[in-house]
C-alpha cells in the first residue's frame, strides 16, 4: 500500500503492474533516453563533419545518467517548456557541450523518438511475459488433454470435449497475439532526425545543402538507438497511426485474456475449475463461505480499460492536422503508458492464475455423467440413419423424448432419456447398441486432430 495518503496515485503503480514496466514508463527512463538521443545526435553530426569535439561528447556521456532534476524543475517553471528545461539543465552540467546540445533538432526529436524506444522496450517485455503465460498454459493443456468435460455453446451443454482441448482455445488466441507482437516489433520504425516539419531543412542547412549527409545522419542516429529502419516520411512527429497499431496489439492481448477470464469465471460457477484461493483469503465480508474469482474479474476489468485506450489512439490518429497538432499530447501521456501497464498487469495475473488452477475432477465427472444421455443423441441419430432410418423423423423423436426427460428430471428424478428411446419402436434397429454408445461418445472429444 502506498505511503502517500494525501495524493492520488495510479493503481498500476500502487498494486497492479510490474517494477520493470513501471520503470519503462518512468520519468527517469524518459529523461535518460533524451540524453542518449542528444549524445547520438552529437556523435552522428561529428562523424559527418560538423565542428563538435570529442571532449564535448565525452562531457555529455559523463552526465548521461546523472540527471539534475531540481535544475530542470526550475528551468521548466521559467520556460514553461519541458524540453528546453532539460536542455538547459544538461547544459548546466556540461558547459563545454552546451552550445551543441539539440543542434538542428526540434522537441519531437527527443519526445517522439523516446516514445518509440519506450514502446519497443515495452513490447519486448510483454513478449517475455506472454511467452511465460503460453508455456504454463500449454503445460496445463497437456496435463488435462484426456480429461473429458462438457462443452458448451450458448452456455448450454453441447457435446464433450476435454479440459486440455478447451485450454487450447485460450492458448491459440495467445499464440496469435505473440505473432502480432513479433510483427509489430519487426516493423517498428524510428522517427530519426527529421526537423521541425519533417523536411529536414535545419539539418540541410547545417550540412550546407549536402542531402547525402542529411540522409546518413538520419540513419546513424537511428542505428545508435538500436533501430534498423526509420520513417521515410513524417511531419514533425511520427504518424500517430503507429500508436493505434501498437495499441491494437495490446487490445488484442486484452481481448484474449478477457475471453479466458469469462470462461474461467463460468467454470468456477460450475465448480469445475477454480482460480487460486489462498488459505486466509476472504471472499466476502458478509458471506463467509464465498470464494469470489477476484483475479479473473480483475483481468476482465483491466482488459476493458485497455480496449478503450485503443479507441483513444484511433481517434487521435484520425484527428491530426497537417504536419503537427498538439491535441494528441495529453491523451498520449495517459493512454500509451496505461495501456502497456494494463497488459503487463493482465499477463502477470494470467500467469498467476494458470499456475495455481484447481481442477475438480469429481465435479467434472458428475456433470459429464448428468449430460451423457443428451449428448449421446447426436451419435444415436447418426447410427439410426446408418441403419436405414430417416434423419428428420429420428431427430424429431429424439427432440420430443429429450424435452420430456428434462421436464421429468426437474423434480429430481433420474435422467430417463435412454429408457424412453429404448422403449420407442422407431429406434428398434439400434436398441442393442445403445448402452455401448455412451462410453464411445466420451472418447470422441479427445485431443485436437489434423
Amino acid at each position: 500500500m502506498s505511503k502517500n495518503h494525501d495524493i492520488y496515485e495510479s493503481p498500476f503503480a500502487e498494486r497492479y503492474s510490474s517494477k520493470e514496466m513501471l520503470y519503462n514508463f518512468s520519468a527517469d527512463k524518459k529523461f535518460r533516453t533524451w540524453r542518449q538521443l542528444w549524445i547520438a545526435l552529437a556523435e552522428a553530426e561529428k562523424e559527418l563533419g560538423l565542428d563538435i569535439s570529442s571532449g564535448q561528447i565525452a562531457e555529455l556521456k559523463r552526465f548521461a545518467d546523472k540527471i539534475n532534476y531540481e535544475d530542470a524543475r526550475v528551468y521548466e517553471e521559467k520556460f514553461k517548456h519541458d524540453v528546453m528545461a532539460h536542455i538547459h539543465a544538461y547544459g548546466k552540467q556540461c558547459p563545454k557541450a552546451k552550445p551543441i546540445i539539440h543542434l538542428g533538432a526540434t522537441s519531437a526529436y527527443v519526445v517522439d523518438n523516446t516514445d518509440l524506444v519506450v514502446m519497443r522496450d515495452g513490447l519486448s517485455l510483454l513478449k517475455k511475459e506472454l511467452i511465460n503465460v503460453i508455456k504454463v498454459l500449454a503445460e496445463f493443456a497437456e496435463r488435462y488433454a484426456d480429461l473429458p468435460t462438457v462443452a458448451y455453446t450458448h452456455f448450454q451443454p453441447a457435446q464433450f470435449t476435454t479440459v486440455g482441448k478447451r485450454t487450447c482455445l485460450w492458448l491459440q488466441d495467445l499464440v496469435m497475439d505473440l505473432d502480432d507482437i513479433d510483427a509489430r516489433l519487426g516493423g517498428l520504425k524510428f522517427l530519426g532526425a527529421k526537423g521541425a516539419v519533417g523536411t529536414q531543412a535545419s539539418f540541410l542547412a547545417l550540412f550546407d545543402g549536402d542531402e547525402n549527409k542529411v540522409v546518413e545522419l538520419d540513419k546513424l542516429v537511428s542505428k545508435k538507438m538500436g533501430f534498423a529502419d526509420t520513417f521515410i516520411i513524417s511531419g514533425q512527429t511520427y504518424t500517430r497511426k503507429l500508436d493505434m497499431l501498437v495499441l491494437s496489439t495490446l487490445a488484442s492481448i486484452a481481448q484474449s485474456a478477457h475471453k479466458f477470464s469469462n470462461d474461467l469465471r463460468l467454470l468456477q460457477h460450475l465448480r469445475e475449475i477454480e482460480e487460486p484461493f489462498e488459505e486466509e483469503q476472504v471472499g466476502s465480508s458478509a458471506m463467509a463461505y464465498k470464494r469470489n474469482p477476484i483475479k479473473t474479474e480483475r483481468i476482465a476489468s483491466l482488459a476493458r480499460l485497455v480496449i478503450t485506450f485503443y479507441q483513444n489512439t484511433a481517434m487521435t490518429a484520425a484527428n491530426q492536422w497537417f504536419e503537427r497538432t498538439l491535441d494528441d499530447s495529453a491523451g498520449k501521456r495517459i493512454s500509451l503508458p496505461e495501456a502497456f501497464l494494463g497488459v503487463d498487469a493482465i499477463l502477470n495475473l494470467y500467469y498467476n492464475i494458470v499456475s495455481g488452477l484447481k481442477v475438480n475432477k469429481s465435479v467434472i465427472a458428475y456433470n459429464v455423467d448428468r449430460e451423457l444421455p443428451f449428448i449421446a443423441t447426436e451419435n444415436i441419430l447418426m447410427e439410426g440413419v446408418k441403419r436405414g432410418g430417416d434423419r428428420q423423423t429420428l431427430h424429431e423423436k429424439i427432440r420430443r423424448h429429450a424435452i420430456a426427460s428434462i421436464e421429468n428430471s426437474k423434480d429430481g428424478s433420474k435422467n430417463d432419456l435412454l429408457k424412453r428411446l429404448n422403449n420407442d419402436k422407431t429406434f428398434s434397429k439400434i436398441r442393442g447398441v445403445l448402452p455401448n454408445m455412451l462410453s464411445r461418445v466420451i472418447t470422441l472429444g479427445g485431443r485436437p486432430r489434423r
